[in-house]
């Protein structure tokens, strides 16, 4: 939105000022009609009037009698304020796009007062304000225009368009300052001036090819506003000039040896036009038949390149002249002088005319591998060849005779060190410039069985928990061999050694090709904790070579053992599991002490002792084992109490084991030995002495009923 000037909001306010209302006032029954005249762009809340007043209304009364507004769009641009009458702007208004180019914008809206019901219908008028400027449909307009043109010359611009009316619509165009064009204007059936670009002066290209021009477009607003626009020019070229070379002669030297397809030079003409009138095309105008075979020009790029192979013997200098020819078919020509050199143009030649490309590792220094010829056709000086080998490797060459050279080994050679040798000689002549040969002969060493087998570790310790499965492979032992093939092939097999007489093949086994050591057997913690045995690697060589490396077997202790309880002993039968306690013993008397073991180890052999359940009278201490008194006797307490010991192992899962302990409590063993030594009767004593003592109670119980109903009798009766 187009920002608002001080002048235009004091414009609007003076309009607000002089608003004239009620162009058209009648009243009916139950109807009536008003009509405002506001200019667009009101700052929402302002007071177009007092509606009550208008209609004759109380103001007091609007909102007792639900005065409201019933808008006929989609938006509600006015509200009325229930306590005073006042008409407002709840909306901004903009004509353009409530009206768009209608001469006449009118916004209708109902309002509705309660009782009495009455209807009114108000309008209102929208009067257009200088709220936006003349914009163009593109912010650039691009002409072509030739150098040629002439004059007056006219060139169709974009018209701005501004969607205010009357004078605040476009009214007029102007051009920036320049000396070769003038602005015009035209106007179309529709009325609207159309502007035109005038051409005042003559173009050249050459001087000016590319202008910018301002075109601005002003409506009749107070103020005015303004719209731009950037007019490109560019100028089209006429063929108005010759094309140019940067020489008229062009003179190189290139060697005779230069191959097919090298670039010899590069012609260049330059033409000031512009388009095809400046596309230039290169070829060759007068040329010998000779230098018509051997060179060839780009027409394109004036690349002047060989066809064929030169030599100095039979031409020193080509003479020729190339012609350059614009688009417009004007033409211009230079001179081109191309001189040969003569050069070293034949490298050494390395023939090899005897080879031994595989040799033994363990050969003799001096071993000849191959006899070289190295020839130059050159004369003199350029076929003076110096020989040697690039790298240094255990070879060297030696003069054998005229042309001739012998490549023999220098030292012993090692195939697990390097197996393939490229070796590479270089001939080079002393020529100038110096042409040199590189010829590279590959030699294989082949292998001797000089390696025996390594073991990857010293020794190899191996943790196995046990009660393992029968079978199950437990490790593996690898040892490498730098020789090649057969003498590279490792057989693994076990080493017969005895553990606590019994040969180690009953306890391990091994696979020979991969060196998996699978158990014989399922092995026992408690019986067997470690042995070891030696593996041996031989390879499948001529003769023959191995080594060996010690295999040691832990065993890892597995919880699979109970702990025994040693005292007091579950075996024990009768008065064994029976323990004396006098009455006068007080809070921390050592009972007994449990004494428990476990065939495990670490963890596993951890044990701890519980009572189940923890009784009141006595305490077991959980690592020692010992029972104790938990507190001083009292009257109440059980003579003979009996205690469950569980002894409990740290393993995972953990195993147990309990025993019964029987506790008395009496002044001294003789008391309760002759009930200790019947204890052991078993329950069908226990259950004949409550038999007879409940049969002996019910006895006495009648007895005591019939003395009591004869007491009774005898009294009543005297």
């Amino acid at each position: 939105m187009w920002r608002k000037t001080r002048t235009e909001k004091k414009e609007m306010m003076e309009i607000w000022q002089v608003l004239f209302f009620i162009l058209t006032y009648f009243c009916g029954s139950i109807s009536c009609q008003l009509q405002y005249s506001i200019p667009e762009e009101m700052k929402q809340g302002s007071v177009l009037g007092n509606i009550a007043k208008d209609l004759q209304l109380i103001a007091k009364e609007l909102s007792s009698r639900k005065f409201h507004i019933v808008s006929r769009g989609k938006k509600q641009y006015f509200s009325v304020n229930l306590s005073n009458g006042d008409f407002l702007i709840a909306e901004r208004i903009d004509r353009e796009m409530l009206c768009g180019l209608k001469q006449n914008c009118f916004l209708s809206l109902e309002t509705v007062i309660e009782n009495p019901l009455n209807l009114y219908t108000v309008k209102v008028e929208i009067e257009d304000i200088n709220d936006n400027p003349p914009v163009f449909s593109n912010d650039a307009f691009k002409i072509m225009i030739s150098e040629s043109s002439l004059p007056g010359a006219r060139f169709a611009l974009g018209h701005a368009q501004d969607p205010d009316l009357g004078l605040n619509a476009v009214q007029g165009y102007k051009l920036s300052a320049n000396g070769y064009f003038k602005l015009g204007e035209k106007s179309g059936t529709d009325g609207i001036k159309y502007p035109e670009l005038v051409l005042e002066q003559s173009l050249d290209r050459e001087k000016i090819s590319f202008q910018e021009l301002i075109l601005t477009a002003f409506d009749g607003g107070k103020p005015y506003k303004t719209g731009t626009a950037l007019i490109k020019v560019l100028v089209h070229d006429a063929n108005d000039n010759y094309p140019i070379f940067n020489k008229d002669i062009y003179r190189v030297s290139i060697n005779e040896n230069v191959p097919k397809g090298f670039i010899v030079l590069n012609v260049n003409a330059t033409d000031e036009d512009e388009g095809s009138n400046a596309h230039i095309t290169y070829s060759f105008s007068n040329i010998p038949e000779n230098a018509r075979k051997v060179f060839n020009i780009d027409p394109l790029r004036g690349t002047i390149e060989t066809l064929g192979q030169l030599n100095y013997e039979d031409i020193e200098t080509y003479q020729m002249t190339v012609e350059a020819k614009d688009g417009g078919g004007l033409v211009a020509h230079c001179k081109v002088l191309i001189d040969i050199i003569d050069i070293n143009d034949n490298a050494p030649e390395i023939i090899i005319t005897s080879l031994l490309d595989t040799i033994k590792e363990d050969s003799s220094s001096a071993t000849v591998i191959a006899l070289i010829n190295i020839e130059d056709l050159d004369f003199g000086e350029n076929s003076e060849v110096i020989s040697q080998i690039t790298e240094d490797l255990p070879f060297q060459l030696l003069s054998s005779s005229s042309n001739y050279y012998k490549l023999v080994t220098s030292s012993k050679l090692d195939r697990e060190i390097k197996s393939v040798y490229n070796i590479t000689i270089k001939a080079v002549d002393k020529g100038s410039p110096q042409l040199s040969t590189i010829k590279t002969i590959r030699l294989f060493v082949s292998d001797v069985n000089d390696n025996p087998p390594v073991f990857g570790r010293t020794r190899y310790p191996v943790y196995i928990t046990e009660n393992n499965q029968l079978g199950a492979s437990i490790n593996s032992v690898h040892a490498s061999d730098l020789d090649d093939k057969e003498n590279g092939n490792i057989l693994y097999s076990i080493v017969s050694t005895t553990t606590e007489d019994l040969l180690s093949s009953s306890y391990v086994s091994i696979n020979s090709m991969t060196g998996v050591i699978y158990a014989q057997r399922s092995f026992d913690y408690e019986q067997l904790r470690e042995f070891q045995f030696q593996v041996m690697a031989k390879d499948s060589g001529s003769p023959p070579l191995s080594s060996n490396v010690t295999v040691r077997i832990c065993i890892i202790d597995k919880n699979d053992n109970a702990p025994k309880i040693l005292y007091p002993s579950p075996d024990t039968e009768g008065s064994a599991l029976f323990e004396f306690i006098p009455h006068s013993a007080e809070k921390g008397y050592l009972v007994t002490k449990v004494i428990a073991v476990d065939a495990d180890s670490g963890h596993n052999a951890w044990l701890s002792y519980h009572l189940v359940p923890e009784p009141s009278l006595v305490t077991i201490g959980q690592y020692s084992g010992e029972i104790r008194i938990a507190r001083d006797f009292q009257y109440t307490d059980t003579i003979r109490p009996r205690i469950v010991i569980m002894v409990k192992d740290n393993g995972s899962p953990s195993l147990s084991s309990t025993i019964t302990l029987n506790l008395v409590v009496a002044e001294n063993f003789q008391q309760v030995l002759p009930e200790i030594r019947h204890q052991s009767r078993g329950s069908d004593a226990s259950f004949n002495v409550t038999f007879y003592l409940v049969i002996a109670i019910a006895l006495l119980s009648i007895l005591f009923i019939v003395t009591v109903i004869l007491i009774l009798s005898v009294r009543f009766c005297f």
